[in-house]
């Protein structure tokens, strides 16, 4: 089987499959960052909620979701170092030719971002009953400032190759900074996808701890715990997802300023229309013929939404030359998913609002079945909108300036076939059972207290060792918070 699988990618070139193993580890990354950003908030708030009131269940949420964030986060680490490392193997010339503009900004994302999630990640995972209260609460934030910071500076990093500016043509045909490294960072597209990518994120937890919530409510429907994460991400829901969609509307005008021929696949635009175009719901791009097989459209639906006139004439891909046309097929198939899953997810949170406003929130089984399917929706939804993105781009690594053609290293496809064979086996097996694990700690609920913690009316007290008096907080001699919540 695997020899198999050996000569079917030798079979391909190996630009072709260089590109598929970018695509490949990249999606496998991407994964874990657009949880772990969100989760990394989601803990602050858990934190600086138990230190307010003093309710213990959201201590107890704190350390679940604590555990859980600790494994995300590993993964994510170990998976984006294998994949940066391709930009020196598979993508030499485009590493030669774009380093002095976005090796600088790699570098900021590690002496800012990583340092500070190092420095005080041992301290969030095990400080808890070490250090002050304040102390440990400010490790928290930090991490959680120091995932958006990463997000900062990697989706700069992307956004200039989507949108280069700034920068001069050096004599040997490298990109060069010019006189301001703000133009660089604050790139036209930066701030929309920065928006957009994060509030995904926050989305995609949301929906993560709004289906383990639905979970154990459909086995308990009195848990406090389940209770809270269940109301919580319905919040999100409903306040966060109608906030996405407009986001990504502000998103679609500012590609469709700077990079026409990506809407124009997203759209699928074949043809121009010159007195408004219509809006293309459902069909299959023929990319060889040049247009859209059984195409159901609202007819000047599109013109409106991106120009806000009916009638407002919108080119097509008959104006592209077809070198520089993306594969319409998997643009315009993952941007619907993506916008089906944003609107999935505000008709939640409206449903969800309807159940809080006549005290049903907790009863109404269907709505929690629906967030458990709604789930893993947010992965699919970050996953689509990479695809867009990214393959939406081509064909170029900097867009409109140097081809994925001219990028690549030069090696032979057996070479590439056998990395990226030994990539999908090792992937699959260790994410794959990183995830399982996950998985099976999102079965188990929330309880009261942890080992080795008794809860009693004054708070928790140890049961075994020796350690400070139950309202002492071990190693600050701070007193903890009051236990004032119900802990079912």
């Amino acid at each position: 089987m695997v020899y198999a699988a050996r000569v079917m990618l030798d079979s391909f070139d190996a630009l072709l499959l260089a590109r598929i193993q970018f695509a490949f580890t990249v999606s496998f990354h991407f994964i874990f960052p657009a949880f772990s950003i969100g989760l990394a908030s989601y803990l602050a708030v858990l934190e600086a909620l138990w230190l307010k009131t003093g309710k213990s269940h959201y201590l107890d949420l704190f350390k679940y979701w604590l555990k859980i964030f600790a494994i995300a986060f590993a993964m994510g680490v170990v998976s984006g170092i294998v994949m940066s490392y391709q930009f020196g193997t598979n993508w030499s010339v485009f590493s030669d030719k774009a380093g002095p503009v976005i090796g600088p900004l790699l570098a900021y994302e590690v002496l800012t971002a990583f340092f500070l999630e190092a420095g005080f990640l041992g301290v969030m995972l095990f400080g808890l009953n070490k250090v002050g209260k304040k102390l440990h609460f400010m490790a928290t934030l930090m991490v959680a400032g120091g995932t958006f910071v990463s997000a900062f500076w990697i989706l700069s990093v992307n956004s200039w190759m989507q949108t280069p500016v700034g920068y001069v043509m050096g004599e040997s045909g490298q990109f060069l900074p010019g006189e301001s490294w703000w133009d660089i960072v604050f790139n036209p597209s930066f701030p929309y996808r920065l928006l957009h990518t994060v509030t995904a994120a926050y989305l995609t937890t949301a929906f993560v701890v709004g289906g383990v919530g639905a979970w154990h409510l459909l086995k308990d429907r009195g848990n406090q715990h389940a209770r809270t994460m269940f109301s919580m991400a319905m919040w999100m829901a409903a306040i966060v997802a109608p906030w996405q969609i407009f986001a990504g509307d502000m998103h679609g005008l500012n590609t469709l300023e700077h990079q026409p021929v990506k809407v124009m696949a997203m759209e699928g635009h074949y043809e121009s229309h010159p007195d408004g175009a219509p809006l293309v719901l459902f069909g299959i791009p023929n990319d060889d013929e040049q247009r859209m097989d059984y195409a159901v459209e609202i007819p000047k639906a599109s013109s409106l939404i991106l120009k806000h006139d009916l009638n407002a004439p919108l080119a097509g891909l008959d104006t592209v030359p077809d070198a520089d046309q993306p594969p319409v097929g998997p643009v315009f198939w993952a941007f619907r998913i993506m916008v089906a899953i944003g609107f999935a997810m505000m008709g939640l949170g409206v449903w969800s609002l309807l159940a809080r406003m006549r005290g049903k929130l907790y009863d109404w089984q269907w709505l929690h079945r629906a967030a458990i399917v709604m789930g893993p929706s947010g992965f699919v939804a970050v996953i689509a909108g990479w695809m867009v993105t990214e393959i939406g781009r081509q064909p170029f690594t900097v867009y409109g300036l140097l081809r994925t053609a001219q990028s690549a290293s030069p090696l032979d496809a057996p070479a590439v076939g056998a990395s990226l064979l030994a990539f999908i086996v090792i992937y699959f097996a260790v994410f794959g059972a990183g995830t399982l694990y996950i998985l099976h700690l999102m079965k188990s609920a929330p309880h009261a207290g942890e080992k080795g913690v008794k809860r009693t009316e004054r708070g928790p007290v140890r049961t075994a060792g020796i350690t400070p008096g139950p309202t002492q907080n071990p190693g600050s001699g701070e007193p903890l918070p009051e236990d004032k919540g119900d802990v079912r």
